[in-house]
């Protein structure tokens, strides 16, 4: 990286010309960076130009350039949000101090794992998603793909800034692991279970955007309200983005369940599958398996690590500062669901361990809200079905609800009966065979497969037949 003109190179405004030490550590970096990309980013495409949007400043108003680039020459830029003058910490036991510009000594540790955290997620994706290319539903689909791979790498290097500026030797060698782990791999994996998932079809890339995605959003919105400013302002910056991810997901999904309604219509049945759709029962098995999943990326519901990054001023809540209490909650209370023989319970539990639940509360809604917008979809064309959220405790693999069996109406299901009934309720293999034998590429401009309508618009003004994607 040596001569490069780093403003136009690497976007930035964290004055990266100016600090060598920075540089020395980014030029050893993103070689290494161009290397995992084109071993595990999209698979077939890196020679391809892609009508791309990049983020070339924080202003509001402009923040983003679209035009054609080949990936590998991508600029993933770093870009933290504009400081708040005076900003303090609203929470914890530092609440009111001023909000810190270094790394709290005393803190390190902690604070480097959050982020590790967080960065190992984005690549992850880039990996579960890189063979999805070959089956695309049109082009402007494979360009939204295209899109949030590029910046789930801008995420990554958002968080190896943070690594790279803030903790020295340490910092470097967690950046160093970010391209080592692989998702999926035995040996080797990505830290979050759902990151080690597989995607194999655009189903479930949908699925992943809307829900994998959402719990992103909560996550990131936590970290922004952290005490460690720079952490808050790179986090900031990265939701600005996160909104497309989730745009994708719920967009997604919404033009699977209009093409199924508009088939179920046309010819009068609710099995769409002779006429080359996803049925509305399918498509709520793949919804109860991504939710569950997702539900689990918030960890367990009493969380003595949760209580602790509060109380340190690490991590807050969604929308902290909006939130009419103490903001320390030493004494507080949160009504968490829990298990009380064979039955589901609430009761109330004490505030700070609970806060993984409190934010899985306000995933939940906001989810609700996305499921909403299908439903309404389903309404309009006169079809008497709804899509619906599973209870939390259905199909989870982290927390209280770990070891026991529930349906997605909420009741303690014994072995037996979880056995007999959960064909009903998860994707089965003939539900995967039939999605997969529908992933067959569509790539005329303007042309969309049989199994999803076609959106209302295109990207950044452009119409539906747009070249999104240079194939030739």
């Amino acid at each position: 990286m040596a001569g490069i003109d780093y403003t136009e190179r690497i976007p930035n405004n964290v004055g990266l010309a100016e600090d060598l030490r920075l540089q020395r550590a980014l030029e050893d970096w993103q070689p290494k960076f161009l290397d995992w990309w084109r071993d595990m980013g999209p698979h077939g495409y890196q020679a391809k130009e892609t009508y791309l949007r990049t983020a070339v400043s924080v202003d509001a108003q402009g923040w983003a350039q679209f035009g054609y680039v080949r990936m590998p020459e991508y600029r993933w830029g770093i870009f933290l949000a504009e400081p708040e003058p005076g900003r303090r910490i609203s929470f914890g036991d530092h609440k009111g101090a001023p909000a810190w510009q270094e790394v709290p000594g005393e803190y390190r540790g902690v604070l480097r794992r959050l982020i590790v955290t967080q960065g190992d997620t984005e690549p992850a994706s880039v990996e579960q998603q890189r063979h999805l290319g070959r089956t695309c539903p049109s082009l402007y689909d494979l360009r939204n793909l295209f899109q949030v791979n590029v910046e789930e790498g801008r995420h990554l290097w958002a968080m190896v800034y943070l690594l790279d500026a803030y903790f020295g030797r340490d910092g470097r060698e967690e950046s160093e692991a970010l391209l080592q782990r692989r998702s999926g791999d035995r040996d080797k994996p990505r830290i979050l279970g759902a990151f080690n998932e597989k995607t194999p079809d655009w189903l479930s890339y949908f699925m992943f955007t809307f829900f994998t995605d959402r719990d992103g959003k909560y996550q990131l919105a936590g970290l922004a309200e952290s005490g460690f400013d720079p952490l808050s302002r790179t986090c900031r910056f990265m939701l600005t983005e996160e909104a497309h991810h989730m745009f994708v997901g719920e967009t997604g999904v919404g033009r699977v369940v209009q093409r199924a309604c508009e088939l179920m219509r046309q010819h009068k049945t609710d099995d769409v599958r002779p006429h080359g759709g996803i049925d509305l029962r399918m498509l709520q098995r793949y919804l109860n398996f991504h939710y569950a999943v997702s539900l689990d990326l918030f960890g367990s519901e009493i969380s003595t690590n949760a209580a602790n990054f509060y109380t340190m001023g690490l991590k807050g809540r969604f929308e902290e500062t909006k939130k009419d209490d103490d903001h320390q909650l030493k004494t507080a209370t949160y009504t968490v669901t829990g298990l009380d023989g064979d039955r589901l319970v609430t009761r109330e539990e004490p505030a700070l361990p609970s806060l993984n639940e409190r934010l899985r509360d306000d995933y939940i809604a906001d989810c609700q809200r996305g499921v909403d917008r299908w439903n309404r979809v389903i309404k309009e064309h006169g079809i008497d079905f709804q899509l619906r959220l599973p209870h939390r405790a259905f199909q989870r693999a982290i927390g209280l609800f770990a070891d026991v069996r529930v349906s997605p109406e909420g009741r303690v299901l014994s072995q037996a009966e979880w056995e007999a009934k959960k064909h009903e309720w998860l994707p089965t293999e003939e539900d995967q065979a039939w999605v997969q034998s529908l992933m067959r590429p569509e790539t005329e401009p303007g042309k969309f497969a049989s199994w999803i309508a076609p959106p209302p618009r295109g990207v950044n003004g452009q119409p539906l037949d747009f070249e999104y994607v240079r194939l030739a």
